[in-house]
């Protein structure tokens, strides 16, 4: 008998053909395309952001005087606006706004994505769409609709003899307008969220007897965890930043909301209505640290939980 001899070489497996690597040229290509594609934002980003910060803080480390002129003045604008009152009324009014409105924003806002996820879809549509309608108005046009309707003598509620303007109702006023204009905003952020959640989850809590209410609090609620996150943070960014409403409510009651009602209008109202462009840049960057800070502390709180 024969032995038949097999080749192994035959037999054994081909070994793997690297894929031949993108000529030189090709890859330059592809990288200068992609960075024709980031161009315009590059530029938008360095022309009316990055040059307007950096002019300002050059501008916040000069003093002007009528003796001295425009003179290098390294942080006393900044131990001035630190050591200021009005400055720290301000912030501390903002802070106090925050840490109402922007639990209860969040809170509006999360129950209306739960109800729409919960809702049929032709109802789902219509209400979506209804809630999103106010952060579609412009800020300017929705608080001076607002202003018209909180008017003692033209406004609605006129027959209701209060004052919304008062310095007993103009901060919860403002927290009505701010919430009006973004909660629909937040509405949309979570009920995206919801939308990509796993809907065999949602078999699986009602086989094991979970009804509406707990399914929303003890599997959506908590699934969406990093959209709260995001949300709640995009809330404290523009609570900190509060300026809009403040300033267009202003000439209806100047003595509640006054010239330093919050850090940013007090910073215009120093560059614009007393010319100290370089004490209103200082205010500015402050509050800018105050910003940075505030962000940083509120993720290193959720950090266990963010997915960001």
């Amino acid at each position: 008998m024969t032995e038949v001899q097999i080749d192994a070489a035959a037999v054994a497996p081909a070994a793997a053909v690297p894929s031949p690597r993108p000529p030189l040229f090709g890859r330059s290509r592809e990288a200068v395309t992609g960075w024709l594609f980031v161009l315009p934002f590059a530029v938008l980003l360095v022309a009316f952001l990055l040059l307007p910060m950096a002019y300002a803080l050059k501008l916040s480390l000069y003093r002007s005087t009528l003796i001295e002129g425009e003179h290098f003045a390294w942080f006393d604008n900044y131990k001035q606006a630190f050591q200021d009152p009005l400055v720290r009324q301000g912030v501390g009014r903002v802070l106090v706004f925050g840490l109402v409105q922007t639990p209860v924003m969040i809170g509006l806002a999360l129950l209306a994505a739960l109800l729409i996820d919960h809702a049929t879809s032709r109802f789902s549509r219509v209400f979506r769409l209804a809630a999103f309608v106010p952060y579609a108005v412009p800020v300017v046009i929705g608080t001076l609709m607002w202003g018209f309707l909180y008017g003692q003598e033209t406004g609605p509620f006129s027959s209701l003899h209060i004052d919304f303007l008062s310095s007993s109702w103009v901060l919860a006023s403002l927290g009505n307008v701010v919430t009006w204009q973004w909660a629909g905003y937040n509405m949309i952020v979570l009920y995206a969220a919801l939308q990509g959640l796993p809907r065999e989850v949602y078999e699986s809590a009602r086989i094991d007897g979970a009804g509406p209410v707990q399914l929303a609090l003890r599997i959506k609620t908590p699934m969406i965890g990093s959209a709260l996150i995001l949300a709640t943070l995009f809330t404290i960014l523009g609570t900190l930043q509060f300026f809009t409403e403040p300033l267009i409510l202003q000439p209806l009651n100047p003595g509640s909301i006054t010239q330093h009602y919050t850090p940013n209008v007090y910073a215009y109202h120093q560059a614009f209505s007393f010319q100290q462009y370089n004490y209103s840049a200082a205010i500015s960057f402050l509050l800018g640290a105050v910003v940075f800070v505030g962000s940083y502390l509120f993720l290193f709180a959720t950090r266990k939980r963010s997915a960001l």
